[in-house]
């Protein structure tokens, strides 16, 4: 049960790290970048769950951990269907799969960073599986 109240530095330290994955993430649909390869490797992304992982602790106890746990989890799960589609596109029937995959794994980031802040910002938790 998550019961304590985070100090507020914690939760505007939340509010960023959704920007830095968001602000990786828009880059790849404003540029010629699908926006999961931008949300994966671009620096903003990687530095922000760098941050998830290093105040974890911090926001142990509080609603603020399922929303590290939810930023997380999408970092690795859109890392894991890339990684997947890469390996479609060494076969030529898994190409148009492949980038079906990338596009709505894009798609999936886009949705889950939005719903994130917008839980975040009525003081909701994720709703996230152990």
């Amino acid at each position: 049960m998550m019961s304590e109240r985070p100090e507020s530095g914690l939760i505007t330290l939340t509010y960023v790290i959704y920007g830095l994955h968001l602000f990786s993430a828009v880059t790849g649909v404003m540029t010629s970048a699908m926006v999961v390869t931008a949300f994966l490797a671009g620096w903003p992304s990687i530095f922000a769950v760098i941050l998830n992982y290093v105040k974890r602790g911090d926001v142990e106890g509080s609603f603020l951990q399922s929303h590290f746990q939810w930023q997380i989890r999408t970092f690795w799960f859109s890392l894991l269907w890339l990684l997947i589609a890469a390996l479609l596109f060494f076969t030529v029937i898994g190409i148009p799969l492949a980038l079906v995959m990338i596009w709505v794994t894009g798609i999936w980031v886009l949705y889950r960073m939005v719903r994130g802040l917008i839980r975040l910002h009525d003081g909701m938790p994720m709703q996230v599986s152990k």
